[in-house]
């Protein structure tokens, strides 16, 4: 049923914004805003396949989100401040300058 499926991807997008903009109001307003303008946008939409597209998007949308943003934080006029949320942390693979070709 894809109203259920829009309504738990509304409502992961929410989550989403709330954990990748944490204590940045104005950002955390700005995703709020243009979640809400997305999904009111296309309420009406009836058309099964459009609605699957949709979805397809909002799910890659979230996963962007989740994956790939990073927090930062301005500390002075030049400088920023990363903070990146514990679950973006991966194990450091170690630099190798002389790449292997594979077989």
């Amino acid at each position: 049923m894809p109203a259920g499926r829009v309504l738990q991807l509304f409502k992961t997008l929410h989550r989403t914004r709330q954990q990748v903009f944490k204590n940045d109001a104005r950002a955390l307003e700005a995703a709020r805003i243009k979640i809400n303008e997305e999904f009111k946008c296309n309420k009406t939409e009836t058309s099964p396949k459009k609605i699957e597209e949709l979805i397809k998007i909002g799910s890659d949308v979230e996963l962007i989100l989740r994956t790939s943003v990073i927090q930062g934080i301005h500390t002075d006029h030049n400088t920023l401040k990363l903070v990146p949320r514990k679950d973006l942390l991966i194990e450091n693979v170690p630099y190798c300058d002389a790449p292997t070709q594979k077989q």
